[in-house]
């Protein structure tokens, strides 16, 4: 993980789902949004965290996954 927000992302989301699928999901996030996980900056983290509650839901369940969501926009 190149950038620093990147990194912050992936390490709010380990504790919760680990450390491979933090890992993909904040790549597979920054894609959506057409870009690389080094390239994000604070006003991205919205819309990721809106996928994130998407992407988790199904693993870790609703709750879980909106306070992940919630953990992530709290970066900014």
């Amino acid at each position: 993980m190149g950038s620093l927000l990147g990194t912050r992302i992936e390490e709010t989301l380990r504790p919760i789902v680990g450390t491979v699928l933090a890992t993909v999901s904040v790549d597979l996030e920054s894609r959506r949004i057409g870009k690389t996980s080094d390239t994000l900056v604070r006003g991205d983290l919205p819309v990721i965290a809106d996928n994130i509650v998407g992407q988790l839901r199904l693993l870790v369940g609703e709750d879980l996954a909106k306070a992940a969501a919630q953990r992530v926009r709290d970066l900014a």
